[in-house]
């Protein structure tokens, strides 16, 4: 600990470090700690500058999250979102279908949640959930799989000839990871509302899950809609690369000052490709 002669000694943050490095204390973790959040704060003002710019331009842009069970999802969304303007920003974050949304066509309840004019949408998850979760879990039949993986590229062909803007991120989570978080919420009566019996089936079911992932890729990963797979094992550095992804994406005035790097790490954020090397298999 500090004694009071080092903290009256200390002028600034650094001649803390330097004493605490004298005396052998380790604080390597508080440092890393501050460094994410002087560069989350700085990304984060970017976003605003984003959100403003897309608004003036009254652009549409759709955030798509999707990966397994606690990958990080839900924690990048707060980051993105926490300083936004609420009059143009949503979380869509749907339930299960009512009985009257299982008679209509699929993505019509997906449809009204678009972004409007100056707006930005960020989907903790999406129409990808007939994709992954409900084959796995035996939620949709195999008649309504096949249909959708059919429907999908054209249904974001048809978004993307009408300006819709979309990013789609595969966050990206090893086995070990997953249940190492599972029993940090378990733990936490903060975080244990997250946890659910899908979520347990999920770590049996493992092995389907990847098989229909990559499924998922092979047929809508698109030049038009591309997935953009983020390695999330490092929550904090998942948030900021994939913050710097978005920001990456759009010209928008000012760009230029950002106090910041906005290019997105290449070992953690990549397009997809067959052969792209993934922590989740």
């Amino acid at each position: 600990m500090y004694t009071l002669e080092d903290l009256q000694n200390a002028r600034k943050r650094e001649d803390l470090i330097n004493i605490a490095r004298s005396k052998n204390y380790k604080i390597e973790k508080q440092i890393n700690y501050l460094r994410y959040e002087s560069t989350l704060r700085k990304l984060q003002a970017e976003m605003v500058d984003l959100q403003q710019w897309i608004m003036d331009q009254k652009m549409r842009v759709a955030v798509i999250f999707e990966g397994r069970d606690a990958a990080g999802k839900g924690g990048s969304i707060k980051r993105f979102t926490e300083h936004l303007n609420p009059r143009s920003m949503r979380v869509v974050a749907l339930n299960k279908p009512t009985e009257v949304e299982r008679g209509q066509w699929y993505f019509r309840r997906y449809i009204k949640e678009l972004p409007n004019p100056g707006e930005i949408v960020f989907f903790d998850r999406s129409w990808y959930n007939r994709a992954v979760v409900e084959p796995v879990m035996g939620f949709c039949d195999q008649e309504q799989y096949d249909e959708f993986m059919v429907q999908v590229p054209e249904f974001e062909h048809m978004l993307y000839e009408d300006g819709v803007k979309v990013i789609k991120f595969w966050f990206s989570i090893s086995k070990q990871e997953q249940i190492k978080r599972f029993n940090a919420r378990l733990a936490s009566p903060l975080k244990r509302w997250k946890f659910s019996p899908v979520d347990k089936e999920g770590q049996k079911l493992w092995d389907k899950y990847t098989k229909y992932k990559e499924q998922m890729f092979a047929y809508t990963h698109t030049n038009f809609s591309p997935w953009i797979i983020i390695k999330t094992n490092d929550k904090k550095t998942a948030r900021l690369e994939s913050m710097r992804y978005v920001l990456s994406r759009f010209d928008y005035p000012g760009k230029e000052n950002a106090g910041t790097s906005l290019f997105p790490d290449p070992n953690v954020v990549m397009r997809y490709y067959r052969n792209v090397k993934q922590i989740d298999v």
